[in-house]
């Protein structure tokens, strides 16, 4: 990506960093709504641009990957460092971890020995100031030689003092000195070190001794690993039970505004073979994809962001990291697991996040063993009726276990299935990386919620939205074109039949499992239709109801536990597979995800069956 030049845009100024400083933060608090992402070119690092205009001057802030070093040991490091060295900015802002200050001007003296034009931000005075810790930026910049600024972007605290600060010195005369001949890595560390001890007052003894009490529970193998499924299971909890009602609410009201807009064309004079197809298609099943995922998502993703911005998640990629280790993978791949939970396409792309090209494959090809939020209603629906038998306080907690039990089996599958490819297709020794644990950070409730709503939920939402309403299309003329007595779906049903007993299903269910590609939350309502042989998505919203049209059909205890099996190891869906396909590269490796996942399940619905058979 290449920056806008001033010429036309304003002055181009660069923003460089750790991770985990709030450089992010900083960026959008100066940027708003001004900004767009893309990729390098002939990365997949994402730099992110925007602009700002202080006192009719226009500032385009480019923010780089965050980095430790600019030696270039990975993608990231490369990215920045080639920004850097482009000449493309004429000002970089270094952002700095006001709490652990001395680390973070490891990369600002890097970066002072490639340009003359720095400013040196020293962010998050705020939990500096909580930790006990107080930070003379005047002696810093003594020090230093450059200007430094402190903020607390999160707080919106310094930043009129950091844009004026640019504006004086991202003018080319106002370089404040000449570049420096580079240091050895012991010589910029003594610098580093000496800098802070200058400029750092201590109040308290040992200002971070309550993290550490914290993360000596929390990553200790024996308690972590207990917390982190006790927590789980709680969001799982909180998912399940919130999110019953508000969905059948929703459903019932978008159904019900499906038959006004089906007067509505009716009216305008549409032909009733179209409407009927716009209605009871494509409208029936957008409706069922917003009623079914909008409600766990809205409660989930919320949830999910907390965690993260509290500073949660890289505690449960560190719990995790010796077991994908000796699978011969990345432990970061517990991270894009994580993602996967909200949406595999999200964690496909989250796998940019692992520098070796082997395991970065790896963790795409083996993302789509976890399980979706799109899968989740199918999932509970049939934990519910068919494995808990009650509803009520107890029924939640009881699906909530099941489902936390499933998770658990997906990730000792995707762990076996890690090592499987690390010994076969994608030999390799697994590499080392450098995880940070961030200080723990009181999660800023507002801008969460507007991340996972706006961010995550509405984009996931529509990304299905916009497979759903042509997939409902297909299915409503499969539903609808008859040969003979008997329609297409029928027909397909009937020919998947032998395959679906082998599995301890059916054709009608593997027909629903391969219809609903596009989104997996219309997998149940497209087994209802054809069931029932409506020509139209069926709404069940009581699961009595619904069980006994199961059960009709032949369902038994080892048919619910094989469509949970397969439900939970299957293909991806459409979304997914074209992310792999543009995150790899190839069709190749697109189609090792697509067929891994579905062998699993394939043959674990196959022993399931075999062993109900047994026992009869």
């Amino acid at each position: 990506m290449k920056a806008q030049r001033p010429g036309d845009h304003g002055r181009v100024v660069a923003l460089a960093g750790n991770p985990n400083v709030g450089k992010s933060t900083l960026f959008n608090a100066l940027t708003g709504l001004h900004q767009h992402t893309g990729n390098w070119p002939g990365k997949t690092v994402a730099v992110a641009q925007g602009t700002y205009t202080r006192q009719g001057r226009t500032f385009r802030l480019v923010d780089l990957p965050g980095t430790y070093s600019l030696d270039a040991h990975s993608v990231e490091e490369e990215v920045a460092r080639d920004f850097l060295d482009s000449g493309q900015a004429d000002l970089t802002v270094v952002v700095c971890d006001a709490t652990c200050l001395e680390r973070s001007l490891l990369l600002a003296l890097q970066v002072m020995e490639r340009t003359a034009q720095v400013v040196v931000c020293v962010n998050l005075m705020d939990e500096a100031r909580r930790h006990g810790l107080q930070v003379d930026t005047r002696c810093l910049a003594r020090q230093l030689g450059v200007p430094v600024i402190p903020v607390a972007a999160g707080r919106d605290e310094g930043l009129e003092e950091l844009m004026e600060a640019v504006e004086l010195y991202s003018h080319p005369a106002a370089a404040p000195k000449a570049p420096q001949s580079p240091r050895t890595d012991a010589e910029r560390a003594e610098v580093a070190g000496r800098c802070v001890s200058m400029a750092v007052l201590h109040r308290r003894a040992d200002p971070l001794a309550a993290q550490r009490r914290a993360d000596r529970l929390l990553t200790d193998r024996r308690t972590g690993l207990p917390l982190m499924l006790l927590l789980l299971g709680g969001v799982l909890w909180l998912t399940v039970a919130g999110s019953n009602v508000p969905s059948a609410i929703l459903s019932d009201a978008l159904f019900a505004l499906g038959e006004l807009l089906r007067k509505g064309l009716l009216w305008l004079g549409v032909p009733n073979g179209a409407v009927t197809a716009a209605v009871d298609g494509v409208y029936r099943v957008l409706a069922w994809v917003i009623s079914v995922m909008l409600p766990p998502m809205a409660i989930f993703f919320p949830l999910f962001t907390l965690l993260e911005d509290l500073g949660y998640l890289p505690r449960v990629a560190f719990v995790l990291d010796h077991a994908f280790e000796r699978a011969g993978a990345c432990g970061k791949q517990s991270l894009t697991v994580c993602m996967g939970l909200g949406c595999n396409a999200c964690g496909v792309t989250g796998c940019r996040i692992i520098d070796s090209p082997r395991e970065r494959l790896i963790a795409l090809v083996t993302n789509a063993l976890t399980p979706c939020n799109g899968r989740f209603p199918t999932l509970i629906a049939l934990i519910t009726m068919f494995f808990v038998g009650q509803e009520g306080a107890m029924g939640t907690l009881g699906a909530a276990a099941l489902l936390l039990g499933l998770l658990v089996l997906s990730v000792g599958v995707t762990l076996a299935v890690s090592r499987l490819l690390s010994a076969t297709v994608l030999r390799g020794v697994p590499s080392s990386y450098t995880l940070e644990l961030p200080p723990y950070r009181r999660p800023r409730v507002g801008q969460v919620l507007v991340r996972s709503v706006l961010d995550r939920t509405l984009f996931v939402l529509g990304r299905a939205a916009a497979v759903a309403a042509p997939a409902g299309l297909v299915i409503f003329l499969l539903a609808n074109l008859h040969i003979g007595e008997g329609s297409l779906l029928s027909y397909l049903s009937g020919a998947l039949d032998p395959l679906g007993h082998f599995l301890g299903m059916d054709g009608a269910i593997l027909l629903a499992f391969v219809l609903g590609w596009p989104a997996n939350e219309i997998v149940m309502p497209v087994l209802l239709m054809i069931y029932l042989a409506q020509g139209s998505l069926v709404e069940l919203n009581d699961l009595t109801a619904l069980r006994a049209v199961l059960v009709e059909n032949g369902w038994t205890w080892v048919t619910a536990a094989c469509t949970v099996l397969f439900s939970l190891f299957h293909w991806p869906c459409s979304t997914t597979c074209l992310t792999i396909k543009k995150e790899s590269g190839s069709a190749k490796w697109t189609a090792l995800a697509v067929v891994v996942p579905t062998l699993v399940g394939a043959c674990l619905c196959a022993l399931t069956a075999a062993v109900g058979r047994l026992i009869g």
